[in-house]
């Protein structure tokens, strides 16, 4: 089930896990034989009438109950360990293929496969894992007691003889065929009627994730929507989509009510049929009271094993779907840098020397080409270069492209090595965490002593946070637009990168964070080389060097690259 397993600890532990379940089931099995014979002498003390031995398999049965109880207990935890040790291998798996570097940009790019994949790393994986552990327990204690119980019912069946026109007719085996008739029949039935509940429980949960991802999008935007007076809308838009929701569960319900026709009807079925198989024995005087319930609790064990797959039908359509959900999600993360590769794309190199070059760069979007003024442009510590753009014309898909996530196109971008380029988006991130966190972001918040963080909060008008440094806070929400921007602007005075590329990020800020932030570039981060995407804010800067964005939209005929902006 895909290379999840990597890791030796995991191994170790899976494989630890799963021979104490064997063992647990093994031994529970070997206990359910021993509770199947004590039936014969039980039963036959009850209709001899004799208390000795009647007393006696009482003491017999508490032996074997509290074996059974101590081993349904083991089970139980061996069971919930074994899912949990699946989910999180399931999860991290998906963590680190996910968070491969640019793939999650990429994802977000490739049509209906890449939405909602926290829908598919959480409550997917999760649901995989024990539904994995389930039905993998459940076969092979199906399995375990198969084994066990049919030589059992073979050797009982020798009793069974069968009148037909006053001959005595023996079949080796009788109660065994019986199970494997009555089973197949069962099974058969159940395949056929559950097999719609496949594809139905996929598209329950595309559905299902649909509508988790419209309620947390709304939540997230509710002042924007109560401003705008948009209730009435987005309750129409989420009345879309819980009614397409809830046409693909009334499918989901009639195929169900299908499928429990089958189950239960052999369910209540198999109350009888091991008395009916074993009644001939018993009426000729072959088989004695406990004989006969001795026969019909094999039989039973026997086809109860046999039909493991009638009885699993519903789950397992539900776990293949949820399997195919999984596995597609992760084979669309491996392929994603195929596609990328597979088109023309930019060249990266990273470089020794210390500039920042670009030669003859050519970026692909969907509304055109774009191209710089410059075919060769060079930025070395600090300069300043001001690429100008008018609105629309790529500026973001430049950015994406000199930060390695937009490969569309041609040409060739060297980078400093060693990991030395900030960028900075015209959104700021901020994961959620302590506000000293959002600063060191992405490295460890021990990185930088205490008053530098004061420092740079200070220089970007931002004192007043010092004392929330370790106070755990969406920032995102308690900020204004232009404190954020401001944020980000400290921690790159922070960080003191030799390089930044930002992307229209000082339009948020306020006249004073700006002039902070010019006074820092050309103070503390004099050295820094800067490159800005955006507006003409730089032109202030008299050292800057000014490059124009040409921007080339498609002829009608054309192909239109996949989505971007």
């Amino acid at each position: 089930m895909f290379s999840v397993l990597r890791a030796a600890s995991g191994r170790v532990r899976l494989f630890w896990l799963n021979a104490s379940l064997i063992g647990v089931i093994a031994a529970t099995a070997y206990w359910q034989i021993e509770l199947n014979a004590w039936n014969k002498p039980f039963y036959d003390a009850l209709s001899r009438r004799h208390l000795g031995d009647f007393l006696s398999q009482l003491g017999m049965f508490g032996k074997i109950a509290g074996a059974l109880l101590v081993l349904n207990v083991a089970q139980t935890w061996l069971n919930q360990m074994l899912r949990m040790t699946l989910r999180a291998a399931f999860t991290r798996d998906l963590f680190a293929e996910w968070l491969a570097p640019r793939r999650i940009f990429l994802l977000s790019q490739a049509g209906r496969i890449g939405v909602n994949p926290d829908q598919r790393i959480h409550e997917d994986a999760r649901h995989l894992a024990d539904l994995t552990t389930d039905l993998g327990v459940g076969l092979l204690q199906a399995a375990l007691l198969l084994g066990c119980f049919i030589g059992v019912l073979w050797g009982l069946s020798a009793g069974v003889v069968l009148s037909i026109d006053g001959r005595d007719l023996i079949i080796p085996g009788y109660m065994v065929w019986c199970a494997f008739i009555y089973s197949g029949v069962a099974s058969t039935a159940g395949w056929l009627v559950g097999r719609p509940l496949i594809g139905l429980n996929a598209e329950h949960y595309g559905r299902e994730s649909d509508l988790r991802f419209a309620l947390v999008h709304l939540n997230e935007h509710g002042e924007d929507v109560a401003l705008y007076r948009g209730e009435a809308t987005e309750r129409k838009r989420l009345d879309l989509v819980l009614e397409r929701l809830l046409f693909i569960l009334r499918r989901l319900v009639g195929a169900t009510t299908n499928l429990t026709w089958v189950t239960a009807g052999y369910g209540w079925f198999t109350i009888v049929a091991p008395i009916i198989v074993a009644a001939p024995a018993f009426f000729d005087g072959k088989l004695t009271l406990g004989g006969l319930l001795m026969s019909a609790g094999a039989f039973t064990q026997v086809q109860q094993s046999l039909r493991w797959f009638i009885d699993n039908a519903g789950a397992l359509a539900d776990w293949r779907a949820t399997l195919h959900r999984v596995a597609a999600f992760r084979l669309a993360l491996l392929e994603s840098d195929g596609a990328a590769s597979s088109e023309s794309r930019i060249e990266i190199e990273t470089t020794t020397d210390d500039r920042l070059r670009m030669e003859n760069l050519e970026v692909l979007f969907p509304y055109g080409t774009i191209t710089l003024s410059k075919p060769v442009v060079e930025l070395a510590p600090g300069e300043r270069v001001l690429i100008v753009g008018a609105p629309g014309a790529g500026k973001t898909s430049l950015f994406r492209a000199l930060a390695g996530l937009w490969p569309r196109g041609s040409g060739k971008i060297s980078l400093p090595s060693g990991g030395a380029v900030m960028f900075m988006p015209k959104s700021p991130y901020f994961a959620v965490g302590s506000l000293r966190e959002a600063l060191a972001y992405p490295g460890p918040p021990e990185r930088f002593p205490q008053e530098a963080y004061e420092r740079a909060l200070r220089r970007l008008g931002l004192g007043r946070l010092s004392p929330d440094l370790d106070r755990r806070a969406r920032w995102d929400q308690e900020l204004s637009d232009p404190e954020q921007q401001a944020l980000a602007f400290a921690r790159m005075r922070l960080h003191e990168p030799s390089w930044v590329v930002i992307d229209e990020a000082f339009e948020a800020l306020t006249s004073e964070a700006l002039e902070a932030v010019f006074d820092i570039l050309a103070n503390e981060l004099a050295r820094t080389a800067v490159l800005y995407i955006g507006g003409g804010h730089t032109k202030r800067e008299r050292r800057a060097k000014v490059l124009a964005l040409n921007f080339e939209p498609y002829e009608p005929r054309t192909p239109v690259p996949s989505s971007a902006r």
